[in-house]
């Protein structure tokens, strides 16, 4: 079963948009929603394993441009 987490990310102002375009060319992200509140985006990513999710967050996710500060949140399961 796959590792499923939630990414909060707070975006420089202005950058929604690109920042949401660039989340969602990258590979594991199934969806990409924008949010009011503290966070500008919450992202979805379905990875095989942790070690990928953390992959995928540090090398790819926290490289776009315009993205401020990011939280992981891994699921637990489902009710």
């Amino acid at each position: 079963m796959p590792t499923k987490a939630y990414i909060l990310i707070e975006n420089a102002v202005g950058k929604s948009r690109d920042v949401a375009d660039a989340l969602k060319a990258l590979p594991n992200i199934e969806t990409v929603d924008g949010v009011t509140g503290p966070y500008d985006i919450i992202a979805t990513v379905a990875a095989p394993d942790l070690n990928s999710v953390g992959d995928l967050v540090t090398g790819q996710i926290h490289t776009i441009n315009g993205i401020v500060r990011t939280v992981t949140c891994l699921s637990v399961g489902s009710s």
